[in-house]
């Protein structure tokens, strides 16, 4: 009775064994990770596979196009593009090792904007790894770890103000702005008289900001601009601290970011400014003055070190894609806070060019 109880306790212990044990793949069968794809995530259903082959199986749950694209271990295969809604697979053999996967769309400005993950592949007889440490758990020394980069901006060349106009590529930015949902009707109205214009007058002024990138929420900058205006007012700008909140309509600008390629076709951000790299662009909150009197503590300011948009002599913006131009224009967009009223100037807003400025 011992021997025969003792047998089926054996043997319980045995399908208990068999049922807890982790799940091979079957030789041959590729496993599945799903992928979620949206503004501005990559979210994996797994965060390890194990090697051979995987099948990735992506749904755009976005309002814009994505795509996938898988790197590592001598392995870069993409789809370029999945419209929002849509599903696609991706079938490929990885080998032991981490794999970055990431939206390749706008030659990686998705990806910069957060549409980054990692996938860790690992042998079959491999242990599953320990799971990453919560980013409370980080020690204040890996944090210090973490690369910093800094860019210093000084305007140069002629200075000139943007007035309210017709843009001049409204039949290259019609069939992008369908995506952008309730703001279409406003964007459709700066078509037709916006900042986006050839309506410049030549000014005068200076600017310069240092621009620290450290994270969505631990960016920083500082600087200042003083310009005149076609009314011969006079603007200080003081920029001390950057915007982390969502800006409308694309991108969570986070502050401050480096080397972006956006507007235009690229889905990111508003294509009523034609395409173009920047050095660097960021969002920030400022203290605005006009005849040494401040107008509010809460202005928002866009600023981007760009690929030039404008042609010498007019000013008249010349291409709808430039983002092959040398980098050196500099875009200062001043407007009213939040529930605040516009600015005593032309169209409520300012927006001032410096058109042969420098990085480094």
């Amino acid at each position: 009775m011992y021997r025969e109880s003792n047998g089926v306790w054996a043997g319980m212990v045995l399908a208990v064994a068999l049922l807890g044990a982790a799940p091979q793949p079957h030789p041959g069968a590729a496993s599945a990770v799903n992928v979620k794809l949206s503004e501005w995530n990559v979210v994996l259903s797994q965060a390890s596979v194990a090697a051979g082959p995987v099948t990735f199986v992506i749904t755009n749950a976005g309002s814009i196009p994505h795509g996938l694209e898988v790197e590592g271990q001598g392995i870069e295969q993409e789809i370029e593009t999945i419209q929002p809604g849509a599903s696609d697979t991706l079938t490929l053999t990885l080998k032991p090792g981490s794999y970055e996967v990431y939206c390749p769309v706008g030659s990686d400005s998705h990806k910069k904007l957060g549409m980054d993950t990692h996938l860790k592949v690992v042998s079959a007889t491999s242990p599953a790894p320990p799971a990453a440490p919560a980013p409370s758990e980080m020690s204040e020394a890996h944090m210090k770890a973490e690369r910093v980069q800094t860019i210093r901006v000084t305007g140069g060349g002629p200075v000139i103000q943007i007035l309210p106009g017709p843009f001049p590529f409204p039949d290259s930015a019609a069939p992008i702005l369908k995506a952008f949902g309730d703001e279409r009707e406003g964007l459709e109205s700066q078509v037709k008289n916006g900042p986006y214009s050839n309506n410049v007058v030549r000014t005068s002024g200076s600017f310069a900001f240092t621009a620290w990138d450290k994270g969505a929420v631990r960016d920083s900058v500082a600087g200042v601009a003083e310009f005149a205006t076609q009314d011969g007012a006079r603007w200080k700008l003081v920029m001390d601290r950057v915007q982390t909140k969502d800006v409308p309509h694309h991108p969570r600008f986070g502050g401050v970011i480096m080397g972006l390629y956006y507007h235009g076709v690229t889905q990111v951000h508003t294509p009523l400014v034609p395409t173009i790299n920047s050095a660097v662009a960021l969002w920030a909150v400022a203290h605005l003055y006009k005849n040494d009197v401040l107008v509010t503590d809460n202005a928002m300011v866009h600023v981007m070190l760009l690929s030039r948009t404008r042609r010498n002599g007019d000013f008249a913006l010349s291409c709808w894609d430039c983002s092959k131009n040398k980098i050196e224009e500099l875009q200062l967009q001043i407007l009213p806070g939040p529930g605040e009223p516009k600015f005593d100037a032309p169209g409520g807003f300012l927006f001032v060019n410096w058109e042969q400025s420098q990085g480094r």
